[in-house]
Parts: structure tokens; C-alpha cells; sequence
């Protein structure tokens, strides 16, 4: 059992996801922890990148998707009509499987959203929220002389590390990952893993992985998905060596998924 010695920083009550008349998540309900790592597994199709997205609205943008129930920060239900999409977006970040940088300089790819948002205005403090950010995300001293060079020329694994220092430039609260490692080599992977360990210090993070291996060695919290419904969330500690439900189990040591 989950001991709640934590802070809640997103609660969910409740929620059923549809494509039109198919369900795709069935009543989820679970707390997750403010600057902790909670990986989310389960087999293709589970519905956990279809969770990963409501806790951002992102399913907001596929027109026949409808939501009942639930998703909690700071004591808001971000599902709430009064609630602008567009904000929910600038406190709960993102970051995708592919690398996806701006067609645009290292320097812009980080400075856009952050002008856009009247966050800083150009000069010197753009200038100090893009170091801080590219430091952030363990880029700038690869970068540092070559700011003005499109973020495309980097090599992937550098281009992840480039949109998680544009996702972290608007200052959100919450950083989604949806198998942020998967396009990129063992190196690389490495480094993202031990980025993710230090920004769980300022930022309560959510990540999506099929790698069972990489929930075991950078996440406080997993939560396993089986055809839409959460069949279990516990310290990861007690889903990998103990768990209590023997679909878990069969899932863990390979017997299906």
C-alpha cells in the first residue's frame, strides 16, 4: 500500500474516457505525488498515453473523444468549463516519444513559448531563462557556442534534451513523458534517465515507458493499465518484487503484454 506521507499534486476521480461509442479508460482513480516519478506501463494499447493526455487535455483536440469524471490540480478540476485548455498546457508540459524540435535556432526553439507567453521579454532576461533552461536540461554546455544553429542539426538524443529545456522554459508544474527514450540509443537514454532523477526535484513527472527496466530504475510510483482499467499503483518497489494482483505479475515477468 501506498503510504500517504506524499503530497498530491494531481487527483484523479473517476474517469472514463470514449472514442465515439468505444471506451478506452474504464473509472481511474489514483493520486499522484508532487516531485516524485510515477511511470505508467502495461501492454500496446492499455490506454496509458490515452491517460498520459487527459492530465494535459490533449484529448481534447481528437473530435470524438468524450471524458466524464475528474482530473484534480491544486484543487481545480482542470475538466471544468471555466478552465482554459491553453493554460492547463502551460502548467503540465509535454515531451513525445520523437524529439520534435521547432524548425527554428537552438535559442528560439527554447525562447518562443516563454515571448509568446509574455513570460520574459527579449534581452537579457530570454537570454538567462535559456541557459537556465538548457543547464536545466543538461544541453548548454554542448550547445553554449552555437545557439543560433537550427535545433534539427543536433543529434537525437541532443534534440530531446532540447524539447524538454523548451518544455521546462514556461515554468510548468508537471512534465508529461510519453516514452521519452524510445527513438534514442542506450547512451543517450542514460542521460535522460538521470536528467529525469534531477528535475523530480522541481517538477512532479509522469512518464509513459514500455521499458519495464527503465520504471524500475528512475520511478518512486508505478501505475499498470490492462485494457483501460488501472489494475494496480504502488510504490515501484512493490509492483516489481511484490505485487498484489496476478495479472500485474503475469505482465512483469513476461507472461503476456
Amino acid at each position: 500500500m501506498i503510504k500517504h506521507i506524499n503530497k498530491t499534486k494531481i487527483e484523479v476521480k473517476n474517469l472514463n474516457l470514449f472514442y465515439g461509442a468505444n471506451q478506452a479508460l474504464f473509472d481511474i482513480t489514483a493520486n499522484l505525488y508532487e516531485n516524485k516519478i510515477t511511470a505508467l506501463i502495461g501492454p500496446s494499447g492499455c490506454g496509458k498515453s490515452t491517460f498520459l493526455r487527459c492530465i494535459n487535455r490533449m484529448n481534447d483536440l481528437i473530435p470524438i473523444v468524450n471524458i466524464d469524471g475528474k482530473i484534480i490540480i491544486d484543487n481545480k478540476n482542470i475538466y471544468d468549463k471555466d478552465v482554459d485548455e491553453v493554460s492547463v498546457r502551460k502548467k503540465i508540459g509535454m515531451v513525445f516519444q520523437q524529439p520534435n524540435p521547432f524548425p527554428k535556432s537552438i535559442y528560439d526553439n527554447v525562447a518562443y513559448a516563454p515571448l509568446k507567453h509574455g513570460i520574459v521579454k527579449k534581452g537579457k532576461d530570454c537570454d538567462e531563462l535559456v541557459e537556465t533552461s538548457l543547464i536545466k536540461s543538461g544541453l548548454w554546455n554542448e550547445v553554449k557556442d552555437k545557439l543560433n544553429n537550427p535545433g534539427t542539426s543536433l543529434s537525437g538524443g541532443q534534440q530531446q534534451r532540447l524539447c524538454i529545456a523548451r518544455t521546462i522554459a514556461v515554468r510548468p508544474e508537471v512534465i508529461l513523458m510519453d516514452e521519452p527514450t524510445s527513438a534514442l540509443d542506450p547512451i543517450s537514454t542514460e542521460k535522460i534517465e538521470a536528467l529525469m532523477l534531477e528535475l523530480k526535484q522541481d517538477y512532479t513527472i509522469i512518464t509513459v515507458t514500455h521499458n519495464m527496466q527503465q520504471a524500475a530504475r528512475v520511478a518512486d510510483y508505478t501505475a499498470f493499465f490492462h485494457l483501460g482499467k488501472l489494475i494496480e499503483y504502488d510504490e515501484t518497489e512493490t509492483i516489481f518484487v511484490n505485487p498484489h494482483n496476478k495479472k500485474t505479475e503475469d505482465y512483469i515477468t513476461g507472461r503476456f503484454g
